[in-house]
């Protein structure tokens, strides 16, 4: 519909006076015309359509040529004043680089690899296949072995960097054996661009929501007010299995132990737990309380998510939860509840918090927001080293969880 009539005028308009907005408003200019907006408002509902108004037909994107030639030099500011970059250099996708990307899977360069638009399930979707991706997991400088593990992410539809205002960030969790075979970091520094494997994944998820599915572009389909620093590569954790006293986190929702999964996420984002108000520095550290106070802080959209270092996992399962279900009951009571009640674990035919949804390859653990008459939405992930008493705390709330096999 490009000849939809669209009124605009001042804002934001929440958080003001009926007396400011009418004065913005009702009484206000168009900011772009410069018109009264109650005056244009009324002609746009009004008039009769014109001959370019009437017009039918399908808007097809404009991905651009299949090619590019130039110097390098020429074709870095080529990417760079088209925007199919992250505004970092890339290594420019070759047809040479671009077919040895696509020995890291069996599937064909023309299979549709999903659908993505720069907001789950509003405005424009973009198509894009196995070869789109290679492309970008070429530009973000991933090698082929990561290439499954980002066609898993691909698969999944969801945007690496969201439309909306709030700023909202992305982020994956990926458990099983293929950590170790690609060389994901799960130790100092877990979630932090220390490994090409988790910091070029996550570029790669960004460079393809940008280029498959037209995310990221300032003024249209990005619009963070502030922004979020996470946009820059996303944040993928892969969980340390080895030295957490609990089940990965696939294992809790549903997969079966071994199986390579990445569980996504978007969210708020996380940072250090010494940022939160009731943290507490001394000799005596009630970690599970303190969980539970950071996440009674919280609000519900994104939920609470604890990435705990190895240490701050077993204090959590010293203090007698044995198990992260048991933890997460505790955690999801309502504030000042009695911390014993938790002790006895789940509810007799409760499913485990975070529990997927869908079978294996799919499915929506949890949800955006509390759930019902029982707290909200939270999750723990295990990642990092053991060298000091250090973790993390933030809103981030599961989404789909991925089978990654499949895509080899």
């Amino acid at each position: 519909m490009p000849g939809l009539r669209i009124q605009y005028f001042r804002g934001p308009v929440w958080g003001k006076t009926n007396e400011q907005i009418k004065k913005m408003i009702v009484e206000g200019n168009n900011p772009i015309t410069g018109r009264p907006v109650v005056q244009e408002l009324v002609e746009k509902l009004t008039k009769p359509l014109t001959a370019e108004e009437k017009k039918t037909g399908e808007l097809k994107p404009n991905m651009g040529p299949a090619t590019y030639t130039g110097t390098p030099d020429e074709l870095q500011q080529l990417f760079l004043e088209k925007r199919y970059t992250d505004f970092m250099p890339v290594i420019l996708p070759t047809e040479e680089k671009v077919a040895e990307m696509l020995k890291g899977t069996s599937h064909g360069p023309d299979e549709v690899l999903g659908k993505m638009n720069p907001q789950s399930e509003a405005g424009e979707t973009w198509t894009y296949t196995v070869k789109t991706a290679a492309i970008n997991a070429v530009m973000a400088g991933a090698k082929p072995e990561y290439f499954p593990v980002i066609l898993a992410i691909g698969s999944s539809g969801q945007e690496g960097i969201s439309v909306s205002d709030n700023g909202f960030m992305s982020g994956a969790v990926i458990n099983g054996p293929i950590r170790d075979e690609i060389k994901l970091t799960y130790e100092i520094g877990a979630v932090g661009p220390f490994a090409q494997a988790n910091t070029t994944i996550g570029r790669a998820w960004n460079l393809l929501s940008i280029n498959g599915a037209n995310c990221g572009k300032v003024g249209t389909t990005y619009m963070g007010t502030v922004g979020n620093p996470m946009n820059a590569i996303n944040v993928i954790i892969a969980e340390n299995e080895r030295d957490s006293p609990f089940k990965p986190l696939s294992v809790r929702r549903g997969f079966k132990e071994g199986e390579n999964v990445v569980t996504l996420f978007r969210g708020w984002g996380i940072l250090s737990a010494a940022n939160w108000k009731v943290d507490a520095w001394h000799n005596d550290m009630n970690y599970p309380q303190i969980i539970k106070d950071i996440c009674d802080q919280q609000g519900s959209m994104f939920g609470c998510i604890a990435v705990l270092s190895p240490p701050i996992a077993n204090f959590v399962k010293d203090a007698g939860y044995d198990t992260a279900e048991k933890f997460t009951e505790f955690v999801r009571q309502p504030a000042n509840a009695p911390a014993a009640a938790a002790l006895a674990g789940p509810a007799a035919g409760a499913p485990p918090a975070g529990a997927r949804a869908g079978g294996p390859g799919g499915g929506r653990g949890g949800g955006r927001g509390g759930f019902g008459g029982g707290g909200i939405n939270f999750t723990i992930v295990v990642t990092g080293a053991s060298n000091n008493n250090y973790w993390m705390m933030g809103a981030m709330v599961p989404g789909k969880a991925v089978q990654i096999d499949p895509w080899r």
